[in-house]
């Protein structure tokens, strides 16, 4: 998980902090000193920390927090404010050309991921109603342009390659003559990389950027490189000159140092995040959502943002109903459910997005969640519209279809029964106020026979 040290440091410095009804000086420079080494060892530039330090501890000293009722939550609110604005203070887009195509020109090193972003940032522009081309400036690295033609063909997005041409700026020129007779709006160029920078592949670009003239140039860099990764930002934006900064692989990056230190250092922000290997696995950035996410205070609009673009309204709408004439909840719509779920990502990523979960620490197996849809899948139709009939054979012969156990069977179908329990006493609005905080803090297939029992006398 991004960011995993220095949130479990930073989540505790700020329970710490809320606790207080008063804050001496000699208090604070203790805590802050923890801060200081939690983000020097999550690979934050030296300079950066200081820097960020001193104004968290100038701003809590201040007569305003002092006098404050509650002086520890002010901290909180100055560190998260502090933390905002070293992530880039506001959001930053792409700034579309008002005389389409709008072109964006991808750089960096090799193995950054840029083709992969490439077609990444298709895909999520073309979800925001934009009608992308994707363009093979790559004529160096073996199957370069193959890899982008396999990545279009699985997006459905055009690819724009001359494989015959070794001129990039000529593709380039050509691929904006082919985008304005396709009508394509945004054009996205994938530059050749280097292991290292050097002066022929900053001549290239610097050609392309001369002749093609793009409205954006972004640099792509892979965040597990951490103070490397800045410090290639910095020799491109000072060569180059960069309009924002593209961070790929995040979601391995448990420090997040190049994160936290690009925007300072370089001037340049980030624009997107690359959070796993799949083609939609990619976000805006937004500075106060990321900050709030590593301070453990949640991220309920991002969760909003990918329930709406994951969920279907359908499916929503069907169950609704359902429910409302009264009803059982079935395993075709707990699967339904299931599926949807999934589609967002990892279990336990969307639980830290929810705020105050992260300091509950609980760990959910995203691969148990493939064993219940096995069991489902290894039901007949009637079975699944009444689990009634579940019998001992019928339990049997499901656990070998399903490559599981008896034992497993009768626990999932134990939970199964409790949410239909809990689906119907949140319908009639009798659900003790009490058990829905419990909901939130269990995960109901991870509890032994004797957990499931009480929290199953308690629903009676």
């Amino acid at each position: 998980m991004a960011f995993e040290g220095l949130s479990e440091k930073l989540q505790a410095f700020t329970r710490k902090l809320r606790g207080k009804a008063r804050i001496t000086e000699s208090d604070l420079n203790e805590m802050l000193r923890e801060v200081k080494l939690a983000l020097l060892e999550a690979d934050v530039n030296y300079k950066v920390v200081k820097e960020f330090v001193s104004n968290i501890h100038d701003k809590a000293l201040g007569s305003d927090v002092l006098k404050s009722l509650t002086p520890g939550q002010q901290v909180v609110k100055i560190v998260k404010d502090e933390l905002v604005e070293l992530l880039g203070g506001t959001d930053s887009k792409i700034a579309f050309s008002p005389n389409p195509p709008t072109i964006v020109m991808l750089i960096g090193l090799q193995g950054s991921g840029k083709t992969t972003m490439a077609g990444k940032l298709a895909n999520l522009l073309r979800k925001q109603g934009k009608k992308p081309l994707l363009v093979a400036c790559d004529v160096y690295r073996p199957a370069a342009i193959k890899q982008l033609q396999v990545v279009g063909a699985q997006l459905n997005v055009p690819v724009f390659a001359n494989e015959g041409e070794k001129d990039v700026v000529k593709i380039a020129k050509q691929a904006k003559e082919v985008a304005i007779s396709k009508l394509n709006d945004v054009v996205i160029l994938d530059t050749a990389g280097r292991l290292q920078i050097d002066e022929e592949l900053m001549q290239e670009l610097k050609n392309i950027k001369l002749n093609v003239k793009p409205h954006e140039i972004l640099l792509v860099v892979d965040s597990m490189t951490g103070q490397e990764a800045v410090n290639i930002a910095t020799k491109f934006n000072e060569d180059l000159g960069i309009d924002g900064v593209v961070l790929t692989k995040l979601d391995g990056d448990t420090r997040g140092g190049a994160a936290i230190s690009v925007k300072k250092v370089t001037g340049k922000p980030i624009k997107f995040i690359g959070t796993g290997e799949k083609l939609n696995e990619v976000e805006e950035f937004h500075p106060d959502r990321m900050a709030s996410r590593i301070l453990g205070m949640g991220d309920v609009l991002s969760i909003i943002e990918q329930a709406e673009e994951k969920f279907s309204i359908e499916e929503a709408e069907k169950l609704e109903k359902k429910l409302r004439k009264n009803k059982d909840l079935d395993l075709n719509d707990y699967l339904a459910q299931l599926r949807q779920v999934k589609k967002m990502g990892s279990f336990s990523s969307i639980l830290k997005m929810i705020p105050g979960m992260s300091k509950y620490n609980i760990q959910v197996d995203d691969k148990e969640f493939e064993r219940i849809e096995a069991m489902i899948c290894s039901m007949t139709n009637k079975e699944r519209e009444n689990p009634k009939l579940l019998n001992a054979s019928r339990r049997i012969r499901i656990a070998n279809g399903s490559g599981t156990t008896v034992q497993e069977i009768n626990k999932f179908m134990k939970s199964f029964e409790m949410t239909q329990s809990m689906m119907k006493k949140m319908k009639s609005g009798n659900l003790d106020p009490r058990m829905k905080k419990l909901m939130g803090k269990m995960n109901l297939d991870k509890m032994s026979e004797e957990e499931l029992k009480e929290l199953e006398d308690k629903l009676k």
